[in-house]
């Protein structure tokens, strides 16, 4: 039987906003060190073989 004190909902929805925030963040700055390291290998490859 389910327990009837459980009460649905109630999360806060800030903290939430935080965290996504937190985690875009987290996203756009590796997204920019991974553009910056393929073009760093890009003129390698150029520069040792072009």
């Amino acid at each position: 039987m389910a327990d009837p004190q459980y009460e649905f909902g109630g999360s806060d929805n800030a903290a939430i906003a935080e965290d996504r925030a937190k985690m875009w963040d987290a996203f756009t700055g590796a997204t920019k060190y991974a553009v910056i390291a393929v073009v760093v290998i890009l003129v390698g490859i150029y520069l040792l073989w072009g």
